[in-house]
């Protein structure tokens, strides 16, 4: 480990569970495409022909975390598409043909009765055995120190609703709501399984998930919570609190994605123990009201704004407020100047 990842190391975990020395700024570089070998947990080839993609992916982030000397812990990031737990449970993947648009799975249960058929899946499922059979042939590529990252992990409630056609699911949240929690129980116990052999594989691992960041094992798992904007509060409390909770106090913390229009639900997230940042792609009125309810508890991660929009955000902070800022660049020449202007606005203490 170099003398800069282990101050970055430091400085993130601090920014999450300890003192106060400053706002995370990271500038990541884009991730090179695929190409014609498409997304590694649905082909049939070998799963090492991505490996040397992989590879690539990781030196690209070192080298930028050099030269920019930014709060990244470059990680070897295993992305895939939202659909890999639902496949593991039966659905089916669909490929958009000639789109530069991930696959997405397709849902299988339009009844609570079949709901209640599915078997919870075995870690040998196809997409979940793949990523695994990657994460042990990065850690042997990459040696013992490399974060190896996980791949897309979505909520509990998020992969059931991927699992049951969505206006089926909603109506039997009404009319037959213990099988939607057996369900969406059943997708827990599979995620928490998953993750905890994750980590056995990978050895030194990362699990962020969304966005690009680092925090240590320790602190909890991420992942994200996008349905939350179609719920009211009270079906959040009951679909989704237990089991976000339930993850947060197995794993020892929370960090969630929420790009939904889910304002309404920062009450019911105020209630997830630990939990330790929250990524929010806010929509009307902006990210005032996030600030105001996770100010002095919550790190606010925020990705894909402009400049101009994360200097706004930062006028509007608390003196409480803990930011984690990541921003994308082209280049690391691109990266520099953008970089040191929010370096300026965010300096370390």
């Amino acid at each position: 480990m170099t003398p800069l990842e282990a101050r970055n190391r430091q400085f993130l975990t601090d920014l999450f569970s300890g003192p106060f020395r400053g706002h995370a700024v990271i500038v990541s570089p884009p991730r090179e495409p695929w190409g014609e070998l498409g997304d590694f947990t649905i082909s049939k080839r070998p799963v090492s022909e991505w490996l040397p993609y992989y590879v690539r992916d990781y030196q690209t982030r070192v080298r930028f975390s050099e030269a920019l000397e930014d709060d990244s812990v470059p990680y070897a990031g295993v992305n895939t598409n939202t659909g890999i737990f639902a496949a593991a449970f039966g659905c089916p993947i669909h490929v958009y043909q000639g789109q530069e648009t991930n696959p997405a799975s397709r849902p299988i249960v339009q009844s609570a009765e079949q709901a209640d058929r599915l078997p919870e899946p075995s870690l040998d499922s196809p997409t979940l055995a793949r990523i695994l059979e990657l994460a042990r042939l990065l850690r042997r590529e990459l040696g013992p120190g490399a974060p190896i990252g996980v791949p897309d992990v979505q909520s509990p409630f998020d992969i059931a609703a991927l699992i049951w056609h969505k206006e089926d699911m909603f109506l039997a949240m009404l009319e037959a709501p213990k099988s939607v929690l057996r369900l969406t129980e059943k997708c827990s116990s599979l995620l928490k399984r998953f993750l905890s052999e994750f980590r056995k594989q990978a050895g030194e691992c990362n699990l962020c998930h969304c966005p690009y960041a680092w925090a240590p094992v320790e602190l909890g798992i991420w992942l994200s919570e996008d349905e939350v904007g179609s719920i009211s509060r009270a079906m959040f409390t009951r679909f989704c609190l237990p089991f976000l909770s339930d993850l947060s106090k197995t794993f020892g913390g929370l960090f969630m994605h929420c790009c939904a229009n889910a304002d309404h639900q920062y009450s019911g997230f105020q209630k997830i123990p630990n939990l330790r940042g929250l990524n929010r792609v806010f929509q009307q009125p902006g990210p005032r009201p996030a600030i105001e309810a996770f100010a002095g508890k919550t790190v606010l991660m925020q990705a894909w704004m402009t400049e101009e929009a994360l200097n706004e955000m930062l006028d509007m902070a608390k003196p409480n407020s803990r930011f984690l800022i990541n921003l994308d660049a082209p280049s690391v020449d691109e990266a520099r100047p953008l970089y040191e202007r929010l370096r300026k606005r965010c300096p370390r203490k």
